[in-house]
């Protein structure tokens, strides 16, 4: 199961009721936070689920709403008792940034690990995830973010038939992947299992225009998590200027990536009340949802 939480919605800048955009992903207890705009820490509080198994902090790019919440955030991980090392992953600058924004936290009981990502694209393995960073179209170098949970076959008798595997070593080759029999023969994971299922996909772009490499970037999500910045009634040229997207335009990438569910989110602090305005949306992709703080979900493998 992973758990997903969008822990604020807005962009700019914090609202009475609405916080700045950030998401936590959660599996098997571990955590990852992406963006920490002003006051993260807070809607966090609410949200429940903690702070010391915080693990990893992604960050699109460097503006204020996406990054500004950082020491209080550090702050908040490391009085919940945590002493393991945490990593932060950002564009190239993060060090300097990170840096800067320490000068108000510039003591805590675990290490920081700063990882800078250049080019377009990034792959690493953290938390039990495989996590891919595509370079997007913003005014400063912005990453969307893709996590997938990969899902081994079944185990299957007859392959340990075909390869001549004593009974004694199938549990254990399920669970270990590897072993080695009393004669000296190694035997691994893939001699036992069939092809591998459909696991857990979930993407998550902003700030950004449309761009071509979206749609195959986010392609087969459960769940893509995109900017809406305005509605429908803004006017294309405004929000091409500042490298944003009406909901529509996130609608037709979620249909072009043939994604299960969108969340838009990101809005306007002019934007008061998005669910008026997803009409539009919807009749691009039917299954948009205008997405609240802690808005969250548990996904599921789904067999056959």
């Amino acid at each position: 199961m992973l758990d997903i939480a969008l822990l604020g919605t807005g962009g700019m800048m914090p609202l009475p009721n609405r916080w700045l955009t950030s998401l936590l992903v959660r599996l098997n207890g571990r955590m990852i936070l992406l963006d920490c705009g002003e006051g993260t820490q807070v809607t966090a509080k609410l949200m429940g689920w903690g702070f010391i198994n915080i693990d990893v902090i992604l960050i699109t790019h460097f503006h204020a709403d996406h990054v500004s919440g950082l020491p209080g955030m550090l702050l908040m991980i490391g009085n919940s008792g945590r002493t393991e090392p945490l990593k932060i992953i950002g564009p190239k600058g993060l060090r300097a940034v990170v840096r800067g924004l320490r000068v108000i936290a510039p003591v805590l009981p675990f290490e920081i690990e700063l990882v800078e990502i250049e080019g377009d694209r990034f792959e690493t393995e953290l938390c039990g995830l495989n996590i891919k960073a595509l370079k997007l179209n913003h005014r400063v170098p912005c990453y969307g973010y893709s996590f997938e949970l990969f899902r081994k076959g079944r185990f299957s008798p007859e392959r340990a038939k075909e390869n001549d595997i004593p009974l004694k070593y199938w549990s254990k080759l399920q669970k270990e992947g590897r072993v080695i029999t009393d004669e000296g023969r190694v035997l691994t994971s893939d001699m036992v299992l069939g092809p591998d299922r459909k696991g857990l996909k979930v993407c998550y772009t902003t700030d950004t225009r449309p761009t071509e490499e979206i749609p195959d970037f986010i392609r087969g999500a459960d769940l893509f998590i995109c900017e809406g910045m305005y509605g429908d009634g803004e006017k294309l040229e405004k929000v091409t200027e500042k490298k944003h997207m009406l909901f529509s335009e996130a609608a037709k990438l979620a249909a072009d990536g043939e994604v299960k569910e969108l969340w838009l989110t990101h809005y306007s602090p002019a934007l008061m009340n998005p669910k008026a305005e997803v009409g539009a949306a919807r009749a691009v992709f039917k299954n948009t949802k205008a997405a609240a703080d802690r808005y969250n979900i548990t996904l599921k493998f789904q067999d056959k």
